[in-house]
């Protein structure tokens, strides 16, 4: 038997399932389980994680985001997937043609790729059409500056007193760490391993957006409290103060999209996953769409993407890999993806047709992203990353409250340093 556990509503299981029938088929008598557990965030699932696989009962896979390849890496709990890769490398050609080399290189730590990417999202701004079109707003270029959203902003909260322009969740990924891409600036100092030429000249050798890519992502010292990040939260006081943005919420990011289909927030940040969260919410095609985050010193978004790793400790360990295969295969992204509740890693998969149901209209934007933006990079995953996402929640609080965002910035600084010498 298998056993695959992921982050999500268990009542989930027997549609993610579903993307294991190629495998059952193919292995008559193999067994597959899916496992749900809940969780506020990633953070909080992977904490469950690593208390069930320290009690002795540890899965055969593991649904893995860019928060935890190095946690997990770094600990020794995944299985490297490079001697699999390098033998199948005839059947896995069209699946790396398809995905963009970006999502790859942010599942791999120190040289070794640990998973294959099947879904991401890129951290995009989602647009209100009915509080716009009451504001008298057009929907925006895509070469929008932080100036064009503050004055849409604006015209939003006079022209809609019930709801509030802007939207936001305390969390790593698409927080005020969105503005922070874009103002230049990053919560760890950004370097790359050495190694991986072994995928690269494979599978990438003709690709310019594989130039410089590397090992995966080496994740430095601490710039939590330097000048672009502090700017980047001081904004969000702003906006707060402005009466443009209320006092966030911690954690995902439900209750936005509740309160966004009731027309009661004009824009927030949001992935692909987003359009399958307010179609189901009863939002049509219309009612919502979305645009890249606007430019501010930089244009440069934030993504995460997200696939499925082997655990060391499984005892079945080819069969896990195929099934690992089968699950990024388009049928099987197809499964996982379903309802457009993230988006697919395979870029042949971006079709007018699975966007006709829930919209939005320029849903392009969620791939143009990685493409037309190459210097687009994964959140800051580093393998503390539990404790760097719990510090995150506690001082972007404090700044809000004390209204010291410099102060705030300085203690997550030492967070950071004390987190990241621990792990030395």
């Amino acid at each position: 038997m298998l056993t695959v556990a992921y982050f999500g509503d268990p009542k989930s299981a027997a549609g993610l399932s579903k993307a294991a029938n190629p495998f059952r088929k193919a292995n008559p008598g193999v067994t597959v389980k899916f496992v749900g557990t809940t969780g506020t965030d990633w953070n909080e699932f992977f904490t469950k994680l690593l208390a069930q696989i320290a009690a002795g009962n540890p899965p055969d896979i593991v649904s893995v985001a860019t928060e935890g390849v190095q946690l997990f890496a770094s600990k020794n709990l995944a299985e490297p997937l490079d001697e699999y890769v390098k033998r199948d490398k005839g059947e896995l050609q069209s699946y790396f043609s398809d995905v963009h080399p970006s999502l790859v290189e942010a599942m791999m730590y120190e040289g070794s790729l640990y998973e294959l990417p099947t879904d991401f999202n890129c951290g995009n701004m989602y647009l209100n059409t009915s509080l716009l079109k009451r504001a008298g707003v057009d929907y925006p270029a895509a070469d929008w500056t932080m100036d064009d959203f503050h004055g849409i902003a604006k015209k939003i909260s006079t022209a809609a007193p019930g709801a509030v322009a802007f939207n936001w969740v305390v969390r790593l990924w698409g927080s005020w760490t969105s503005f922070m891409y874009a103002n230049g600036g990053n919560l760890l100092t950004e370097g790359k391993y050495s190694g991986g030429d072994w995928l690269w000249d494979t599978f990438y050798a003709n690709d310019p957006a594989a130039q410089g890519r590397s090992g995966g992502w080496q994740w430095g010292a601490p710039t939590a409290n330097s000048d672009a990040v502090v700017e980047s939260l001081e904004y969000m006081l702003q906006l707060k103060r402005e009466g443009l943005a209320p006092q966030p919420d911690a954690g995902g990011g439900g209750t936005l999209q509740g309160l966004f289909t009731n027309d009661k927030i004009g824009m927030s940040i949001g992935g692909g996953f987003w359009a399958g969260g307010l179609h189901n919410a009863g939002m049509g095609i219309d009612d919502f769409d979305v645009q890249l985050f606007p430019k501010w010193k930089t244009q440069r978004h934030l993504f995460g993407t997200g696939g499925y790793g082997m655990l060391r400790s499984s005892k079945n360990k080819d069969l896990a890999w195929e099934l690992m295969k089968s699950m990024a295969s388009v049928d099987g992204i197809n499964i996982l993806t379903a309802g457009n509740s993230t988006t697919p890693a395979r870029k042949s998969m971006m079709t007018a047709d699975r966007y006709a149901t829930t919209g939005p209209k320029h849903w392009p934007v969620f791939y143009d992203t990685l493409t037309d933006l190459p210097d687009t990079a994964p959140i800051p995953a580093p393998p503390y990353y539990n404790e760097m996402a719990t510090a995150l929640v506690s001082r972007t609080t404090q700044a809000l409250a004390s209204g010291n965002v410099k102060s705030a910035l300085d203690d997550l600084q030492r967070d950071l340093e004390g987190a990241a010498a621990a792990v030395q």
